[in-house]
């Protein structure tokens, strides 16, 4: 019998310590799979002996003041905080943890781009400019300064604040009357000019016009812009306005004339090209009130 109890409490023992294991493991997969914390380190912490430290810091520079510290490749008065807010650190509008998604395919140019050419993208488009020597000192500390920001994220770590899947499913077909009206009533004006021209790349940058994104930038797309001043829009009162006052700024502002992309055939290549984007034809339609705005997915008609 004694013999026999002993054993038994063994066995028990050995229970014990394998639900203890396996609860273990348990906790360390739900961690695992948890989203990262979004918490990006401060400038401040830069190590002044670190000999990266000066290049990160440029990288800084270049990022917030694009149109003059890259004034040889810039071709319009904005910057790369012009759309990512307080140096890509807002949450809203964040590139954190963006050097650990590259390389990723992009649809829109049909192939798997590496983060150098992600940003000459941004540099053809957004700043309808020229693109950088990927070994110059520019783009090195633009890279620097991003993969900065993104430490403590794993390589191909989903990133829920990630700019991309900021998007409105649903848009209400807009009123582009409505939007300009909204334009004024909102006090838009105070930050980009009554004319659109704005009155600095971060204080308010320009919304259409010469020095504005040409027609190949992500936001020239209906559903990107719509979205973007849904989160972003007025700063001092972000997510404030509602979903029909953002489509129809949305509307207005892209019906403006903005520079005009030249390799738009070339866009979407393996097909599924977005219905959305909101080309010259098509600004010049939406401004005489005969564009067809059931030619968009997800306009939801008025009533």
């Amino acid at each position: 019998m004694l013999k026999n109890k002993w054993l038994w409490l063994s066995m028990i023992s050995l229970i014990v310590i394998f639900a203890s294991c396996s609860n273990t493991v348990s906790t360390t997969d739900d961690e695992s799979a948890a989203e990262p914390v979004y918490n990006p380190p401060s400038m401040d912490d830069l190590d002044p002996d670190d000999p990266m430290t000066p290049h990160v810091q440029y990288g800084e520079e270049v990022f917030k003041e694009t149109d003059s510290a890259l004034d040889e490749h810039a071709g319009n008065e904005l910057s790369c905080m012009s759309c990512h807010a307080d140096g890509g650190l807002s949450k809203n509008t964040s590139m954190v943890g963006v050097t650990t998604q590259y390389p990723e395919y992009q649809p829109r140019e049909g192939v798997v781009l590496t983060l150098e050419e992600r940003i000459n993208s941004c540099m053809v488009r957004s700043m309808n400019g020229e693109p950088l020597d990927y070994e110059s000192e520019e783009m090195r500390a633009i890279v620097a300064y991003l993969t900065y920001t993104s430490d403590g994220i794993k390589a191909g770590e989903d990133l829920p604040w990630r700019m991309e899947k900021d998007t409105i499913e649903e848009i209400p077909e807009p009123s582009v009357e409505n939007g300009e009206e909204l334009y004024e009533q909102k006090n838009c004006l105070s930050c980009h000019a009554i004319d659109g021209s704005g009155t600095g790349a971060n204080s308010g940058p320009a919304l259409w016009g010469d020095n504005s994104f040409n027609d190949g930038a992500s936001m020239n797309r209906m559903h990107i812009m719509t979205a973007y001043i849904k989160n972003n829009m007025p700063p001092d009162d972000a997510g404030s306005l509602k979903d029909q006052e953002a489509s129809d700024l949305a509307a207005f502002l892209l019906s403006r004339e903005r520079p005009t992309w030249k390799d738009h055939d070339a866009d979407w290549s393996n097909g599924d090209r977005p219905t959305d984007i909101m080309t010259e034809d098509r600004r010049k339609e939406v401004r005489e009130g005969t564009f067809d705005w059931s030619k968009i997915e997800n306009i939801i008609p008025a009533k």
